[in-house]
C-alpha cells in the first residue's frame, strides 16, 4: 500500500534513532485522537498491508457487520515524539483508513477531507490553512482556577504560562510544526498560537498533534491545558480563526492587482460561498453544545454571517495587505472553535467556497456592526444568523445537500446522530444557573 521508497526512508529512520514503538494515529468523526501502537518489528508489515483493528468500537466508524478496518500509515507523517524517554525511542504516523477489501473507508474524516482537496485540485487549486488557535491553562481538570489574571499580550508575572508555551513552541517545532506566534490572549490564563501556513492536509494532522502536545506540556507540569471552546461565564471563549487561501502553482488566486480591495473574482465568490452555506456548516466548525456559548454578542464572536475588512466581530474579515504582499492576500473565518474536527472544518469550508466560485456567487456589500441593526434591517439587507444552539445547527445541517455531498452519506448521518444524543442529553439537564434564578424564587 505504500511505495518502496517511502517505506525504506522510515524503516531506515527507526533504525538511526533506535525506535522501538511506533503509534499509529486516527481520528474519529469527532475529532478524537485515537492509537494503536505497534513495535519497530512489525513496522514494514503495517506499511506493506497495513494494521487491523475493529472499527465498531469507534465513534461514527463502522457498524457491528463491518467491523474490520485497516489502518494504513502515512510515511509522509512519520515524526519522534520529543516528550517520550530515549533510547528506545517512540514515533507516529497518520493513518488512512481502509475497509478489508482495500476500497477507502468511507467514515474516515481524514479520507473526507482528501476528497475535497482532490476536487480543488482538479480546479488547479491547492488549499492552504492556517490556524490562530486559542486554549486555557487550568489548575486541573475539575475546576476553572486560572494561573494567572493576565490579559491580551502581557507578560510575566502576568502572564503565568510563558514557560508553558516555550516548551510546547520548542515541541511542536521538533516534529516540524512551525509557530508563526504565540502569545496571552484576551482572558485570564488564556492563550493562543498561530501555526505557519501550509496546506489543508498537512495542516490538520498538525492542529490534531498541536492540541496533544499542548495537552502533554500542560501535564508535564502539573496543569490542565483544554480546547473547551466555552469554559468560564462571562469571559472570552476560544476561537480557532482560520486564515485560509487558494493557489494555482506559484500564484495566489485570491489576489488581483487591478481591483481596489486587491481582491480577485475567485476570493469574492469564494468568500459569498462561506457566507451563504455558513448556517449549513456550522455544526462542523462548532459541533458542541459549549460551542454556542461562545457564539453570542459582546465577545468578538460571530452571530451572522457578514464580512469585512477590519471587524473581528465578523464572520468573514480580509486582513489588510502589506504593499507588495500578493501571496499573504488570505480569508479569515472566524466561527470555528479549537475542539473541532480540523479534518472535517477544513473540507466544509473549502467546499462551501468552491460551490461559491462553480455558481459564481454575489458577494454582499461588507457589513459592520450588524448586531447593531434591527431584524428588519437585516433582514433587508439579506443577513443570516448564525445557528443560536446545537439543536438549531442540527436542524439547518440536516437539510444540507452540500454538506452531504461534501461528507459523504456515512459521516453525515453518524454526525447528525451523535449531535442528536447529545443535544437531546443537555435539553433533559436542570443547570446550576435555573436552581439559582428559580428555585427561590418560584
Amino acid at each position: 500500500m505504500v511505495d518502496l521508497d517511502s517505506r525504506q526512508h522510515v524503516l531506515q529512520a527507526c533504525r538511526d534513532h533506535d525506535v522501538k514503538f511506533i503509534r499509529l494515529w486516527f481520528t474519529d468523526i469527532l475529532g478524537m485522537l485515537k492509537s494503536v501502537a505497534i513495535t519497530a518489528e512489525e513496522l514494514e508489515h503495517a506499511l506493506l498491508d497495513g494494521v487491523n483493528f475493529d472499527g465498531s468500537a469507534i465513534e461514527g466508524f463502522a457498524r457491528q457487520d463491518e467491523a474490520d478496518m485497516i489502518a494504513v500509515p502515512d510515511p509522509a507523517t512519520f515524526q519522534i515524539l520529543p516528550w517520550r524517554p530515549r533510547p528506545q525511542a517512540v514515533a507516529r504516523m497518520f493513518c488512512d483508513i481502509r475497509a478489508q477489501n482495500g476500497n477507502e473507508f468511507l467514515g474516515d474524516p481524514r479520507q473526507v477531507l482528501k476528497r475535497v482537496l482532490a476536487k480543488a485540485a482538479q480546479r488547479g487549486y491547492t488549499f492552504y490553512v492556517s490556524p490562530e488557535i486559542e486554549y486555557f491553562y487550568f489548575r486541573d481538570q475539575h475546576g476553572t482556577e486560572p494561573l494567572d489574571q493576565g490579559g491580551y499580550f502581557d507578560l510575566t508575572p502576568l502572564d503565568g504560562g510563558s514557560d508553558l508555551r516555550r516548551e510546547t513552541v520548542l515541541t511542536l517545532e521538533d516534529m516540524g510544526i512551525g509557530v508563526a506566534l504565540s502569545h496571552h490572549e484576551g482572558a485570564p490564563s488564556q492563550h493562543e498560537m498561530d501555526l505557519r501556513y501550509t496546506d489543508a492536509l498537512t495542516m490538520a494532522d498538525a492542529v490534531m498533534t498541536f492540541r496533544l502536545v499542548v495537552k502533554e506540556v500542560a501535564m508535564r507540569h502539573g496543569v490542565y491545558a483544554t480546547f473547551m471552546p466555552k469554559p468560564t461565564a462571562g469571559q472570552n471563549g476560544s476561537a480557532m480563526h482560520l486564515q485560509q487561501s487558494l493557489f494555482r502553482g506559484e500564484q495566489n488566486a485570491f489576489f488581483d492587482a487591478s481591483t481596489l480591495d486587491q481582491l480577485s473574482s475567485d476570493a469574492r465568490h469564494y468568500m459569498a460561498g462561506l457566507l451563504r452555506h455558513a448556517g449549513e456548516l456550522s455544526l462542523v466548525t462548532n459541533q458542541w453544545v459549549n460551542s454556542y456559548k461562545r457564539l453570542v454578542p459582546g465577545y468578538e464572536a460571530p452571530t451572522y454571517a457578514t464580512w469585512s475588512h477590519h471587524s473581528v466581530a465578523d464572520l468573514v474579515r480580509v486582513p489588510e495587505l502589506k504593499p507588495g504582499g500578493d501571496e499573504a492576500t488570505r480569508i479569515e473565518y472566524r466561527a470555528p472553535d479549537p475542539a473541532t474536527n480540523p479534518y472535517l472544518t477544513f473540507a466544509v469550508l473549502l467546499a462551501a467556497g468552491l460551490a461559491g466560485i462553480d455558481g459564481q456567487y454575489a458577494l454582499p456589500v461588507a457589513t459592520q456592526s450588524a448586531h447593531r441593526l434591527s431584524d428588519a434591517e437585516r433582514a433587508a439587507r439579506g443577513i443570516e444568523s448564525l445557528p443560536a444552539s446545537l439543536g438549531e445547527a442540527i436542524d439547518r445541517f440536516e437539510r444540507s445537500t452540500l454538506m452531504r455531498e461534501t461528507l459523504g452519506d456515512h459521516v453525515f448521518e453518524s454526525l447528525v446522530a451523535n449531535k442528536k444524543i447529545e443535544w437531546n442529553a443537555y435539553q433533559q439537564q436542570v443547570t446550576a444557573f435555573e436552581l439559582d434564578r428559580y428555585l427561590g424564587l418560584l
